[in-house]
This record gives C-alpha cells, sequence and structure tokens, in this order.
C-alpha cells in the first residue's frame, strides 16, 4: 500500500481512538470534545468557516508566503553573487531568528496594523528565514569541481548559475519552502490572535473564549488540514520541478 493509503489509516484510528476515549472515560466536551461533535461543529458552522473565515486565512498564508518567496530567493542569489551582500546582510537574518518570532509578532502588527498587511507582515516574520537560508545554502552547495569544469569551458557567470546552481539548489530551496508552507499558516493564526475581525485564528480565540471546545476544535482542524495540503502541495510541484527529487522517487505519480 501506498504512503497516502497508510496515512489514511493511521489518521481513521487515531480519530477512533480518540472517540473512544471521550466516551469511555466521560471526559467533559468543554475540555476534550470528541471528533463527532467537533464534526458537527464544523458541519453546522461551515457557512462562516469555510467561506468567511477560512477564505480569510487563506488569503493571509498565500500572500504572505508568496512575498517571502520572492523576496528570500532575490536575496539568497543576491548574498551568493556578491559577498559583500553576504557578510552585509547575513548576519542580521541569523540575528532575527535569536529573537522569539512569538514576541515580535506584535511589534510588527503595530508597525503594519490590524487590517490584512499586519497579518501578511506577521506571516512573512515567520516564513522568510527557512527560504533564504536554504536557497543560500543550496547554492553555495553546488559541486565545486563543476563550476571549474564549467569555468575551464569558457560558460560565462550567468551560464554556470542557470545550467548548475540554480538546478542543484531547488532541492534545498523546496526543503526550505515546505517548513515555510507550515509555518505560514500559524504565523497567519498568531497574526488573527493580535487583532483581527475574521480568520480561523481569530474564530479560535472568539470561540475559546466562549467555551465552545467543538468549534474551537472544528477551526484548529480546518487549520490542520490548511498546513497539510500545503506542504503536500509543495511536495508535488517539487516533484515536478526538481531532477533530484524525481530520481530518489521513480515512483511517484
Amino acid at each position: 500500500m501506498g504512503r497516502g493509503i497508510w496515512f489514511g489509516i493511521s489518521i481513521a484510528l487515531f480519530f477512533v481512538a480518540w472517540e473512544a476515549v471521550c466516551r469511555l472515560l466521560a471526559v467533559p466536551p468543554f475540555i476534550l470534545p470528541p471528533p463527532s461533535a467537533v464534526v458537527l461543529a464544523l458541519w453546522e458552522l461551515r457557512g462562516s468557516l469555510l467561506g468567511l473565515h477560512l477564505w480569510a486565512t487563506l488569503k493571509e498564508v498565500l500572500l504572505g508566503l508568496s512575498v517571502s518567496i520572492v523576496f528570500g530567493v532575490l536575496l539568497a542569489f543576491a548574498m551568493n553573487m556578491s559577498r559583500v551582500v553576504e557578510r552585509l546582510v547575513y548576519p542580521y537574518i541569523v540575528i532575527s531568528q535569536t529573537i522569539p518570532i512569538i514576541a515580535l509578532s506584535p511589534v510588527f502588527i503595530l508597525w503594519f496594523g490590524y487590517d490584512l498587511s499586519g497579518k501578511i507582515a506577521v506571516t512573512i516574520l515567520f516564513t522568510f528565514f527557512p527560504i533564504v537560508v536554504n536557497t543560500y545554502d543550496g547554492l553555495r552547495s553546488t559541486d565545486k569541481e563543476m563550476l571549474q569544469l564549467l569555468k575551464t569551458m569558457g560558460a560565462t557567470r550567468w551560464q554556470m548559475f542557470a545550467k548548475l546552481q540554480l538546478p542543484s539548489s531547488l532541492p534545498h530551496f523546496f526543503s526550505g519552502l515546505k517548513v515555510a508552507a507550515t509555518y505560514s499558516v500559524a504565523g497567519a493564526t498568531i497574526g488573527e490572535w493580535l487583532g483581527a475581525s475574521e480568520g480561523l485564528g481569530y474564530f479560535g480565540r472568539r470561540a475559546s473564549g466562549n467555551f465552545q471546545a467543538p468549534a474551537l476544535f472544528a477551526s484548529v482542524l480546518l487549520l490542520s488540514v490548511l498546513g497539510m495540503l500545503l506542504f503536500w502541495l509543495v511536495g508535488r510541484i517539487e516533484r515536478h520541478l526538481s531532477p533530484h527529487t524525481k530520481a530518489k522517487h521513480p515512483t511517484s505519480k
């Protein structure tokens, strides 16, 4: 059986065990609702959850992730092309990660406001680092002997970049993008916690304040599914664009 089938079986067993624990131990539903109650809440609230709130969070995630990809890749390319840029910028990229991101999030909300731009800024805060660092490491890890061979053959710097460095950096880039894709959901959620009028994070915070545990778990379930779908989508794109990944997964469809 494929990995997808095994994953589906494990998810089904998890929910069955969750339901059994809640029923057998008579766990109060305001502490841990059974999956059946969560699914029921998801169905009853589908209009607002799947319409307004899911769309708001998805918009923040996609916009923030897109900005991180564009500027993260460009900065990685600039650091690879120029040692001056690398020495000036790279230390600050690392230093930015020594400060807890959750502590910086309110600062970004203060700077960019409580509207969509603030949520996008927090999402970028979560996703920029893995993209730029992994892409830069991929560019720097290019086979030096192959670079030297291209030089002796008269290749220009741009030709060496396009023919060798760029393809060899794709696995590193996609590794960073997978991490960033899952982090983007957390970034958008935290941005909504800090101040919003829509979004799954806002909905979950409001449900928690009203002790509506099934509704809270329904929003968490949607956030989890969103993160897994983004991770899966990046993996699919990677298998189509990266020859290294295709070689490792010859049976992938």
